[in-house]
C-alpha cells in the first residue's frame, strides 16, 4: 500500500478561539468542514510564541533550547537536521509554499540569511533558486505580512507573472509607494492576495504529485492573519466591529503579576531594565495606549476577516484534493505558530506573556479512516511532535535526537495521551527575558531566568487566568509540587542523540 501522503496547513498568529465550529462570531466553513472530518484537539500548545523558533521546532521536532534559533532575528543553522531530510531518504518529494522564516531579515558574513535583504528582493536570483531549503526539495517563499516592505522572493515573480506589474502601489515604502495611513482595506486585488498565491502554487504541486504518482510532504503556510491589519474587499466589511466580542482587561489583574505586565497598562512605561543589546523586544511597550475603543473593534472586525479570507483559500486547497483523489490517503493538519491578544488582559499582539491566548493554538487532524471524525479531544498536543508523528504516521524511523512526542496512536484514537504536559518557552534577550511555562491538564507555571517572581494559573477553577497564585500562602505546596514538575519535564525533554549501544 502506498505510503500517506502529507500536507501541513498553516496560518500565522491565529488565536485559538477563532474557528467558526466553536465561535459563532466568526465564520471559516472550510476549517469547520475539517472539524466535521477529523480530530481537533483542544490543547495543543506551541514551544515558543515568535516565528522563528517554532517554526525552526515544527521542521527539527526539537525545543527552540535545543535546535538553536531559540529567538527572532536569529536563524535556524544548515547543520541542524529536519524532517524534510527524513522525507526524502523515504522517497517523498518536499515542498513549502509561502512563509518559512527560519532566517532573520539580516545577514552577516558568519550567518548569511536567504531571507534577508538585498537578496530578497533579487527577483532575478529567486527566478532560479526553489530549493533545496532547510531540508525541502521545493520552495516558493514570501517574507511580508500584509503591506509590509519585505515583499519580494517568489511572491513578487508571481504577481509579475499574472499581469500585475504595479503590485509596488500595494506596498509599504521603501520598496512600494502604499500611503502608510491606509488602515483595515488593503486595495491590492484578492486574485494577487498572498492567499490566492498559495493555494494556487499548492495546488499546481498537488496536481504534479498525482501525475507522477508521488508520495509527498507539503507544507502550505499562510501569513493571516498576523498584523498588520489588513484584508481586501470585500472582507475588510464582512463583520460589524459592534456586533462583535471584544476582550478587555479585568481591573486590577495584574497586581500580583510579574512588573512587566503591570508596566504595558502605563502610557509611557520605563522598560530599560529589560533591555539588553540593541535590538526591540516583542510586547514590552505600552499597550493601553495603541488603540482606542473604537480601533480595538475595527482591528477585531479585520482580524476576523483575514481568517475568513484564508479559510476561503484553504477550502480550495481542500478541494483539489478531493478533485485529484488524494483525500483518503493524505493526512491533513491545520494549525498556528501561535496565538494572539487583541484585547485579553489588556495585551495586543504578542510578548512574554504566556496566556493560553498566546500559547495555546487551534489543531485538527484529518486522516480519513484512521483519525476518527467529528471528534474533539483534550489530549494535550505540542508543535514538537508534528515532525516525530508525521514520521511515524508514514512508517519511517523517528531520529532518536528529537525531542517532540509520537502522537500517532493518539490522533487515531488508539491511546488517550501521549503527553501529560507542554512546555513553552520565550527567551527574547541573553538573560532579562528568558521564561519558560509548564502546562498540564490542570495548572500553568511559568519561571524568569534570575527572578523570584513568577505566575501559577489554575485552568479549571480560573480559565480566564485573572487571579496569579505565585506568592498566595495557601498555595506554596502547589508551587512546590508544579516546580518539581517542570524541573522533572525539562529534563525529561533533552535529546539522547543515539541509543545505548554497549556496556561501555
Amino acid at each position: 500500500m502506498k505510503k500517506p501522503n502529507i500536507l501541513l496547513i498553516t496560518s500565522d498568529q491565529q488565536h485559538w478561539n477563532t474557528l467558526g465550529a466553536f465561535n459563532s462570531e466568526i465564520k471559516t466553513p472550510n476549517l469547520d468542514r475539517l472539524v466535521k472530518e477529523g480530530t481537533t484537539f483542544t490543547r495543543s500548545y506551541c514551544p515558543n510564541p515568535t516565528c522563528t523558533p517554532t517554526r525552526a521546532s515544527i521542521i527539527t521536532g526539537m525545543y527552540p533550547s535545543q535546535h538553536g534559533a531559540w529567538t527572532l532575528g536569529t536563524k535556524l543553522l544548515e547543520n541542524v537536521h529536519t524532517v524534510g531530510e527524513d522525507f526524502r531518504e523515504a522517497g517523498y518529494n518536499s515542498a513549502l509554499v509561502g512563509k518559512a522564516h527560519f532566517q532573520p531579515l539580516a545577514s552577516t558574513e558568519q550567518y548569511p540569511s536567504l531571507e534577508a535583504y538585498p537578496i530578497l528582493q533579487d527577483l532575478d536570483f529567486w527566478k532560479e533558486n526553489n530549493g533545496p531549503f532547510y531540508g525541502f526539495d521545493h520552495v516558493e517563499l514570501a517574507r511580508n505580512h500584509t503591506n509590509e516592505s519585505h515583499v519580494g522572493q517568489h511572491y513578487a515573480l508571481w504577481m509579475e507573472e499574472k499581469g500585475c506589474l504595479n503590485w509596488r502601489d500595494y506596498f509599504l515604502p521603501p520598496t512600494g509607494t502604499m500611503d502608510r495611513s491606509i488602515l483595515h482595506k488593503w486595495p491590492i486585488p484578492e486574485k494577487y492576495h498572498y492567499n490566492t498565491w498559495i493555494a494556487e502554487r499548492t495546488n499546481a504541486l498537488l496536481e504534479q504529485y498525482n501525475e507522477g504518482d508521488q508520495s509527498f510532504f507539503l507544507w502550505s503556510s499562510f501569513f493571516d492573519p498576523h498584523p498588520d491589519y489588513l484584508v481586501p474587499e470585500p472582507w475588510d466589511t464582512m463583520y460589524d466591529p459592534n456586533q462583535l466580542t471584544i476582550p478587555v482587561i479585568t481591573p486590577g489583574e495584574h497586581v500580583h503579576n510579574p512588573p512587566h505586565f503591570h508596566l504595558t497598562q502605563m502610557e509611557h512605561p520605563d522598560f530599560e531594565p529589560w533591555k539588553e543589546g540593541e535590538f526591540g523586544v516583542h510586547g514590552y511597550h505600552s499597550h493601553s495606549a495603541l488603540y482606542s475603543e473604537h480601533d480595538r473593534q475595527q482591528l477585531v472586525a479585520t482580524y476576523y476577516g483575514m481568517i475568513s479570507l484564508m479559510d476561503k483559500y484553504i477550502g480550495n486547497i481542500l478541494n483539489k484534493l478531493d478533485e485529484l483523489g488524494l483525500a483518503d490517503n493524505t493526512i491533513v493538519v491545520f494549525t498556528t505558530d501561535h496565538g494572539h491578544f487583541f484585547g485579553q488582559h489588556g495585551l495586543q499582539a504578542k510578548g512574554g506573556f504566556h496566556y493560553e491566548d498566546l500559547i495555546k493554538i487551534p489543531f485538527i487532524v484529518r486522516y480519513p479512516g484512521k483519525v476518527p471524525a467529528g471528534v474533539t479531544s483534550p489530549a494535550i498536543q505540542s508543535l514538537v511532535d508534528l515532525a516525530p508523528t508525521f514520521l511515524s504516521l508514514c512508517g519511517i524511523s523517528i531520529p532518536h535526537h528529537m525531542t517532540g512526542l509520537d502522537q500517532s496512536q493518539v490522533w487515531c484514537g488508539q491511546k488517550s495521551q501521549a503527553r501529560d504536559h507542554a512546555i513553552c518557552e520565550f527567551r527574547h534577550t541573553p538573560t532579562t527575558i528568558h521564561q519558560k511555562t509548564y502546562v498540564d491538564e490542570r495548572y500553568k507555571i511559568t519561571v524568569y531566568y534570575n527572578q523570584t517572581y513568577g505566575e501559577i494559573f489554575d485552568l479549571q477553577q480560573d480559565p480566564g487566568e485573572i487571579r496569579n497564585l505565585w506568592n498566595n500562602p495557601e498555595y506554596q505546596s502547589l508551587k512546590s509540587e508544579l516546580m518539581l514538575k517542570y524541573i522533572w519535564a525539562e529534563l525529561g525533554k533533552e535529546s539522547m542523540a543515539m541509543p545505548r549501544v554497549w556496556h561501555a
